[in-house]
């Protein structure tokens, strides 16, 4: 259960989350508005400027990216459950070991990050639940994630005042930028000074407020599905 408030478009919880409120849509005349109260808009953070973008995509190996377990102080499956489809060009994880995240081994400040993903969809199975992960510490203890399911939208447990604090953006009904399980979607994250915004297939669907992280790193999350990850690519901004 979720007691808080939201202060300048930051819903700051003060009670352990234990499930994800869904809010109405917001906005006047049928217009639909982020949490922050600013409207949804059309588009990408990619933009139209193609220049300064590196791709990311592992190659031959995962060599550069590393297993941590999720929460820290877990110890990890001894089997992966990574791997590379060198073939297509894609991550694969099989989400059968366990709770945790794939860290990409370089720190950056502010960035634009763009991936792709794809469910493999299973008969009767619901909940699909995996994430993208930017500005984490190290060990995943500080922790930012665009959420990878039904819904498209940030929460995670930062830094305020030097606490670690838990945050969250509710989802929006108002929008539905997320193609049914098993087709690709595209995630779209900028984190530039303290803000982290996130786009889903070119809706700006949540954004918050990190002042106290200005750098981390990226990362996939494994969480009991099998899911594909394609065309991640960075773009540093000054």
């Amino acid at each position: 259960m979720l007691t808080g408030q939201r202060i300048n478009g930051i819903a700051v919880v003060v009670v352990a989350m234990t499930a994800w409120p869904r809010c109405p849509s917001y906005g006047q005349n049928g217009a639909t508005a982020l949490p922050s109260g600013k409207p949804v808009v059309q588009g990408s953070s990619l933009g139209p400027d193609a220049s300064g973008w590196t791709d990311v995509m592992p190659r031959d190996s995962l060599e550069g990216w590393t297993r941590v377990p999720i929460p820290p102080n877990k110890a990890l499956d001894p089997v992966s459950q990574w791997k590379l489809d060198r073939e297509h060009r894609m991550i694969v994880c099989g989400g059968d070991h366990g709770h945790e995240w794939l860290r990409y081994d370089h720190e950056f400040t502010n960035f634009l990050l763009h991936v792709e993903w794809r469910f493999e969809k299973r008969e009767g199975a619901k909940g699909y639940n995996s994430g993208v992960f930017v500005r984490n510490d190290l060990t995943g203890r500080v922790w930012h994630q665009a959420q990878v399911g039904a819904d498209a939208y940030l929460f995670g447990q930062t830094l305020i005042q030097g606490a670690l604090s838990p945050i969250t953006t509710s989802p929006s009904l108002g929008v539905e930028p997320l193609r049914p399980i098993g087709e690709w979607n595209a995630y779209d994250i900028r984190c530039e000074g303290p803000k982290i915004t996130l786009w889903a297939n070119g809706v700006l669907t949540a954004e918050f407020e990190v002042p106290e992280v200005p750098m981390g790193y990226f990362g996939l999350e494994a969480e009991g599905y099998r899911i594909y990850f394609r065309n991640i690519r960075l773009k540093t901004l000054p």
